[in-house]
């Protein structure tokens, strides 16, 4: 055994805290985000935070890598007291962070992301691209994602840019890695590959600080359980003394389970008619969507379930004309929406909550009301002037109906809480008065709590008519807040289910990546079944006449 493994090995055999935070407190005007709390990190252990949206854990995690400093106490690094200015500040002590919400410059490369601000040097003092490609290249063989050190993060898909923040992270050799929501957007292989590294970083010494909403996910890793709610410390405990229900009560005082499959179905007539769609990858012109039919009713929430790379987002996105669909038709209500804009197809009455809500369903630079009213901006303008009497209102509206959590409606949007900024996009589009609504992977980043409230406010809307079509890589919520599932594959829709029947284990089965025979959402098999291929060039992708899901059948009471 080296030296450096028998001290990674002592350390993390100590008791004595790594990281220590005393009675920190920081406020935000009149907000008071972290309330006096005390915590402690240890070497060669993963700590988990868990708490609803709001409840201050990234406001702590922030303190402690230096993006903002406390209002009050201070932190202690080794048995000594420290403050960072900054992050580098703070990487300089050994401290990195993976941020909750994607941190990346688009038009760089992965290579030049993961060195930004740190570039490593030639004797010459020039930058040594040739390291800096072998180590990327190293880091990605690591995650076991075949990423080119010269692609740029702007043709990369949301997962893969989440492994990009996660290697540049490592690429810092810190011994403290705190991971704000790292698997969000992540595969369920992926999210194995990273719990092997996290595995590795903890035999060295590195400590762990790890933050997610995914309940079950984190404890399977956790060595220590930290509760926050309302800005406080609440709870701690050895993860091996603890279970799913206790997390869940300490988080919001009560068993936040939530179950809407039994649900009465009182559908109308479609509203959502997608017919043999077939979508071509933007950067490659492969089919991304392969001949995918499906009809949502009025009152009807749809889940589509998949991996990741299954061609939900494609579809939903072509939908609401983000990309041009290759072949096949897609209706509102018998309109044919061909040749409409993004901006037409909502003043018609659809609207997308984008997976992405930092780049593409929030503006950084508004308010939480500027945000909120930006998709229906034309309704509270005459004359060229926007009317606040007209528009207030609606904005107290929306702030109510999807609680959110903000010191008034003319605060940042940036002083909201990830999940807190997901519901103001869904407010976004709520104040647009849609029939149809789309959702990808709508409760990303948002705790328990709030995904009961969530999908409680859906299935409302779909009480007075709203169609709902969302995808989700998150089998358990497919089961709890759907009327029916359908299971994306390599493309196709290869399965429908009815939630109150089916079980998890069929769910999974049918989204495998090994190859699935395309069914039609009767049950039937489809024609051109054999081939699956969804690589094939647009032109070849024509064989397979999709059938209608449930297109002509009576809606079941």
């Amino acid at each position: 055994m080296s030296a450096t493994q028998v001290e990674a090995e002592q350390g993390a055999n100590s008791t004595e805290p790594l990281l220590r935070a005393v009675d920190i407190a920081k406020t935000y005007g009149v907000t008071r985000a972290l309330k006096g709390v005390n915590f402690e990190v240890h070497r060669g252990k993963v700590t988990v935070l868990f708490g609803e949206n709001g409840a201050g854990k990234s406001t702590l995690m922030k303190i402690l890598s230096g993006v903002v400093e406390p209002s009050a106490g201070h932190l202690e690094l080794d048995g000594s007291e420290v403050s960072f200015a900054s992050t580098t500040d703070a990487l300089e002590h050994g401290i990195a962070i993976i941020h909750q919400e994607l941190n990346l410059c688009a038009n760089l490369s992965v290579r030049d992301n993961i060195f930004l601000g740190r570039e490593l040097l030639t004797a010459g003092g020039f930058v040594d691209y040739r390291r800096e490609t072998a180590i990327t290249e190293q880091l990605m063989q690591r995650l076991e994602e075949p990423i080119a050190a010269s692609t740029p993060v702007q043709d990369l898909r949301v997962g893969q840019q989440q492994i990009v923040e996660i290697a540049r992270a490592l690429a810092a050799d810190a011994r403290i890695l705190i991971m704000d929501e790292p698997t969000s957007a992540l595969s369920a292989s992926e999210v194995e590959v990273l719990f092997k590294v996290i595995g590795e970083l903890t035999s060295q010494g590195v400590a762990i600080v790890y933050i997610s909403h995914h309940l079950e996910e984190a404890l399977e890793i956790a060595d220590y359980a930290v509760v926050f709610r309302d800005g406080e410390l609440v709870a701690t405990a050895d993860a091996e003394d603890i279970d799913l229900p206790w997390v869940v009560r300490q988080m919001v005082g009560r068993e936040a389970d939530y179950d809407f499959s039994g649900a009465e179905r009182n559908f109308g007539e479609v509203k959502l008619q997608i017919d043999s769609v077939t979508v071509a990858d933007p950067a490659t012109s492969r089919v991304s969507v392969n001949n995918v039919s499906l009809d949502v009713r009025a009152g009807e929430i749809v889940c589509i379930y998949g991996l990741m790379g299954a061609g939900r987002t494609e579809l939903l996105e072509a939908v609401a004309g983000r990309h041009a669909i290759a072949g096949g038709s897609v209706r509102l209500a018998g309109t044919d929406l061909a040749g409409m804009s993004i901006q037409d197809r909502i003043e018609a009455g659809i609207g997308l909550v984008p997976e992405d809500r930092q780049r593409d369903g929030l503006v950084q630079m508004l308010s939480v009301a500027g945000n909120l009213t930006l998709a229906s901006l034309l309704h509270w303008t005459r004359r060229g002037f926007l009317s606040r009497s007209k528009e207030r209102p609606r904005v107290a509206w929306a702030i109510d109906e999807v609680r959110v959590k903000t010191a008034n409606p003319d605060a940042p949007i940036t002083s909201l809480s990830g999940g807190n900024q997901q519901k103001v996009v869904l407010g976004k589009l709520l104040l647009t008065d849609p029939e149809v609504l789309l959702l990808d992977e709508p409760t990303r980043g948002i705790d328990v709590g709030a995904k009961g409230e969530i999908f409680s406010l859906l299935f409302a809307e779909a009480d007075k008519g709203l169609a709902v079509l969302y995808v989700t890589s998150e089998v358990g919520e497919a089961l709890s807040a759907s009327h029916r599932i359908l299971v994306m594959s390599k493309g196709r829709l290869v399965g429908e289910f009815d939630p109150r029947t089916c079980t998890r284990d069929e769910i999974m089965e049918a989204s495998g990546e090994e190859a699935v025979e395309p069914v039609a959402t009767d049950g039937g098999p489809r024609p051109g079944g054999d081939d699956s291929d969804t690589s094939l060039p647009i032109e070849a992708a024509t064989h397979d006449a999709a059938g209608r899901s449930n297109r002509n059948e009576e809606p079941q009471a």
